[in-house]
This record gives structure tokens, C-alpha cells and sequence, in this order.
């Protein structure tokens, strides 16, 4: 596969991996618009099994069909497309090989009222993922959450699996659940922390939310205040995030989160551009608008990326 050098420079921070994980990493790093910087625009739709078919879609009825969702990761010209099973089965044919798939292997409901010990289920296997051509897997992990122990460990016989199988590991790190506060869960002591777990975990692409200003815990805060380490700003909190993840040798993504004006959505992106991060994993803010304006919105994002 030809590569850039920015590419290749990434690609040499995965020093244990064999040649067909690496592969598919730089697969998707040269996949689309953001193809060949470094960066990367992955379309995850997953939100269905998170919070049901009506908040996820009604607003935009076009975005049930998985074949749209297919559509818009690849028209758009997105890096990855990240899914369930299901989702990625029901376009298996029509779209293979089109673009680099990554199967979401295990999810949570908001039916269930687990708080404190927040957890998935697992409901895809790496053999799952081989039979249709995926790039990688995803995982997502609590940390904070009284089942996370179950979760890293559940992640490290399928990141092991897929690693064997020359596959790539996504990991969402969303700390959440335990004693931690609403606000503790996108303070940037704690993703952070999280997003350094996930690499000492050993995911290849790590996928967290924004971190606010905030410090949830005692003890770091205090070091963030002696050493007075910079987090006014959304750059700020992005580099410092940056830096736990072995200092920006593994490759980092950032969350959209809940849907928000377009402003808001390009300002987000270039806070994680001028801050060293190396893309976004968005959904609610591209597939809940009309076809159009996902479009534009995406393009827009792959833009700013690529300056």
C-alpha cells in the first residue's frame, strides 16, 4: 500500500505489530479526504443500540437504512465506518471494500439501570469481524465503573484475538459509573487517565470524549496545579490528552457527542487539530442532519483536518 511519510511516521510508533495490523491501521489512514495527514474522520453508528432507534433516527428517517449509513461514510469520504454487527452485515455485499469497516463488538442499552457498575454486553467476536473484511474492532470500557475490571479484561482476549488475526483495535474509553460525578466523567484529569489506560491496554486508536476544565480527582489535581498545566482552553485539554497517550505515539480521536450547532462542531475541530489530536469520530452530528448538510459538515471537518 503506498503511504505518506506522515502516515509512515505514525505507522512506526506500532513497533510489536505484525505487517497485516499494520496494514490495516494505514488503511484507514489513507482512506478519503483526511487520506495520507495523519488524521482521520471515522462515522460511528452505533446509537441505536445506546439510546433507541427513535432518538437516534426520527429526526432523520433516511438514517434507519443501513445502506444510507454505508452511503454517507463513503460519499462523504470518511476514514472508517464504525458499526454492530448487524448494521455492517446488512451492507456487507453491496458496499465491500469500499471503505475500512471497524465492528463494534460490544454495547449498552439505556433501558438497562446500571449506574455504578455501567457495563456491555459483548455481542461480536473478531471471527465476526474477519468474515466481513473489517479493518479493526471497537470496544468500549468504563473506566470508574464497578464492572470496568470485567471490561479490560474482556478487551484483552479480543485485542489479543484480533492482533493474531492482523486486525486493528479501536477502544472507546468513556469513564463513567463508580463514585464518579456527571461532570467527573469528561474532566480532563480523569479522560486523561482513561485515554492512558487504553493505551497501556494496548488499543491502537483510541477514541474518548472532549474534556471540559475540570478536576475530579484529589490527588491529580493537585499536580495539575503545582505544575500549572494548561487547561483554559479546549487546545489546551486536547494536547494534555495528547501527551497521555504516550506522548502522541498512539493515535487518539475525539468524540462529537450530543448534536450542536455546526459552529460549535468546526470550532471543536480545530481545538483538536491545534492541539495535536489526530481526528474525530463523530455520528449524532453528521447522520441527524439531512443528507446535504451531512455532507457539508463533514467535508468542512476534513478540511479544517487537512490544513
Amino acid at each position: 500500500m503506498k503511504t505518506t511519510k506522515t502516515v509512515d511516521a505514525l505507522l512506526a510508533n506500532y513497533e510489536s505489530d505484525n505487517e497485516k495490523t499494520r496494514e490495516n491501521i494505514a488503511k484507514m489512514l489513507m482512506q478519503g479526504k483526511p487520506g495520507g495527514t495523519g488524521r482521520m474522520v471515522i462515522l460511528p453508528i452505533d446509537q441505536g443500540f445506546e439510546h433507541g432507534p427513535a432518538r437516534s433516527f426520527a429526526i432523520n428517517p433516511a438514517a434507519y437504512d443501513p445502506h444510507w449509513q454505508f452511503k454517507l461514510g463513503i460519499e462523504s469520504g470518511c476514514s472508517a465506518f464504525a458499526a454492530p454487527l448487524g448494521t455492517l452485515e446488512a451492507g456487507y455485499k453491496t458496499f465491500k471494500g469500499q471503505i475500512p469497516t471497524i465492528l463494534k463488538c460490544n454495547h449498552a442499552n439505556s433501558l438497562s439501570r446500571q449506574k455504578e457498575n455501567a457495563d456491555q454486553a459483548v455481542v461480536g467476536t473478531v471471527e465476526d469481524a474477519v468474515r466481513l473484511g473489517c479493518s479493526a474492532i471497537g470496544f468500549t470500557i468504563y473506566p470508574g465503573s464497578d464492572a470496568c475490571y470485567a471490561q479490560m479484561e474482556e478487551f484483552a482476549a479480543l485485542s489479543r484475538e484480533a492482533k493474531a488475526a492482523g486486525l486493528a483495535t479501536v477502544l472507546w474509553v468513556y469513564p463513567r459509573g463508580g463514585t464518579l460525578s456527571k461532570d467527573g466523567e469528561t474532566a480532563l484529569d480523569v479522560v486523561s487517565y482513561g485515554a492512558h489506560m487504553g493505551c497501556l491496554m494496548g488499543a491502537h486508536i483510541i477514541k474518548v470524549k472532549l474534556p471540559t476544565a475540570h478536576l475530579e480527582l484529589g490527588e491529580a489535581k493537585k499536580v495539575y496545579e503545582q505544575y500549572a498545566i494548561p487547561r483554559d482552553t479546549l487546545t489546551q485539554r486536547v494536547s494534555d490528552v495528547v501527551k497521555s497517550c504516550f506522548d502522541g505515539r498512539r493515535i487518539v480521536v475525539f468524540s462529537g457527542g450530543a448534536s450542536k450547532g455546526t459552529n460549535e462542531v468546526l470550532d471543536e475541530a480545530r481545538a483538536i487539530r491545534d492541539g495535536g489530536g489526530h481526528g474525530s469520530i463523530m455520528g449524532r452530528n453528521a447522520f441527524q442532519r439531512p443528507w446535504d448538510e451531512s455532507l457539508k459538515l463533514l467535508s468542512d471537518i476534513m478540511e479544517i483536518y487537512k490544513a
